[in-house]
């Protein structure tokens, strides 16, 4: 390890350290996880990770405001109460559709069987992720701009039917969502068991993107899935069996401006 890298390690140890308690999520401080962690149940916590885009004190207000119990409801209850909802890209229609989905799903399989059935043929998280998007997008049979916004559009693949690494998006607020169910500490769930964390890929967003860039933990312009994989493959020189530990910190870096 060089000296730089050295030093990189060095300060983000210092950030995870100082920031893995409970008190780091607050209102004063907000992130969507200030929400999760009230519930322990996996499609509630996905439906915070998914709406979990934009400003963040704006994210914890819209997901304060949602009754989570409509998921035990019925269509026609669900169709009532969210009659006035939106979130950004999101209409009415779109998050009445994405309850009704989860109610369905609730009642055919768990999140965690659908994703570790594609997860364990190569360790491969990407094509957990993808099993999960397509098996919403199947389920609900529905298509807008703004549902397919929130959910994502399942990966790019090559000839060989491979996940492109180039020409797809990062999947940030999928990577995480796995990493609030598969780690497990003082901010993080861990919920999910059968997924090794060493697999976990960074989630991804402008701050990380911008803090990586400057840390010298990333020397390319693109942000897309390729730059995320690079930047973990980099964090597993720091720590190989836990690398997105550090995520949570390069993510308050760039929000406080720290940088």
């Amino acid at each position: 390890m060089t000296k730089k890298d050295k030093e990189i390690k060095q300060l983000l140890d210092n950030e995870v350290e100082n920031r893995n308690k409970n008190d780091e999520i607050n209102y004063d401080k907000p992130d969507p996880l200030l929400i999760a962690r009230r519930y322990d149940d996996e499609f509630i916590i996905l439906l915070c990770a998914l709406f979990a885009y934009g400003n963040a004190k704006l994210i914890v207000k819209f997901l304060d405001s949602l009754d989570f119990s409509l998921l035990e409801k019925s269509d026609e209850i669900i169709d009532k109460e969210l009659d006035k909802f939106y979130y950004r890209f999101q209409n009415a229609q779109d998050i009445k559709m994405i309850f009704k989905t989860f109610k369905r799903m609730k009642n055919e399989d768990s999140l965690n069987n659908i994703f570790v059935n594609a997860y364990k043929k190569e360790n491969s998280i990407l094509e957990g992720i993808d099993a999960l998007i397509q098996k919403i997008h199947n389920i609900s049979n529905y298509n807008s701009q703004g549902f397919t916004f929130l959910i994502s559009s399942p990966f790019k693949r090559d000839k060989a039917g491979l996940i492109k690494e180039n020409g797809n998006a990062p999947y940030k607020r999928w990577n995480m969502y796995l990493r609030w169910m598969v780690r497990d500490d003082n901010l993080d769930l861990g919920l999910w068991k059968n997924i090794d964390k060493k697999d976990l890929i960074l989630p991804l967003d402008t701050h990380t993107f911008k803090v990586s860039q400057k840390l010298g933990l990333l020397d390319r312009k693109n942000y897309d899935l390729k730059s995320a994989l690079m930047i973990t493959n980099k964090l597993k020189e720091f720590d190989k069996f836990d690398p997105i530990k550090y995520d949570f910190s390069l993510y308050r870096i760039g929000q406080e401006k720290i940088m």
